[in-house]
């Protein structure tokens, strides 16, 4: 069920992928929040860093560990405009991330609910509980305008 945080802070992470829209990186934003407030923030920086793991959510879960001075990041939700990658849900699992909220699917990526679901595996070690759907169409139309533009060019 959507609450008015969870509609908040995606719209915190399309702030941030409006960012990576400008820089011509594929728009995707991701916050962690951790105790009620926000400790870190990203976008996608794969083109501008020259590396492929350079996704929002790495990014992201790499600025709230240095913030909190571990790598264990239970207790934080984990908000993103874009189904997670397998890579990415993996690093959220490892990170001990307790939630997942996210805006729209990734069916041809998707690695929390499309093509996998990583994140109830119960082989794993830890789960993340995952709320989909948030903001969805604005988080599916950033990323439809980006790709319309880049034909266009």
């Amino acid at each position: 069920m959507v609450n008015e945080e969870d509609h908040y802070y995606i719209g915190l992470a399309l702030e941030e992928a409006k960012k990576a829209y400008i820089e011509g990186e594929v728009p995707v934003g991701a916050v962690v929040v951790h105790d009620g407030r926000v400790i870190a923030e990203a976008y996608n920086r794969r083109e501008s860093d020259k590396d492929p793991t350079s996704h929002a959510e790495i990014l992201a879960i790499r600025f709230a560990s240095q913030r909190l001075n571990r790598w264990r990041l239970s207790g934080s939700t984990l908000y993103v405009t874009l189904e997670p990658c397998t890579m990415c849900i993996g690093a959220a699992i490892l990170a001990r991330i307790d939630r997942l909220v996210f805006g729209c699917f990734d069916p041809k990526g998707g690695a929390a609910g499309s093509l996998f679901d990583i994140s109830s595996d119960s082989r794993l070690n830890h789960s993340i509980k995952v709320l989909s759907g948030v903001r969805e169409s604005e988080c599916a139309g950033i990323l439809k305008d980006f790709f319309k533009d880049l034909r266009k060019r």
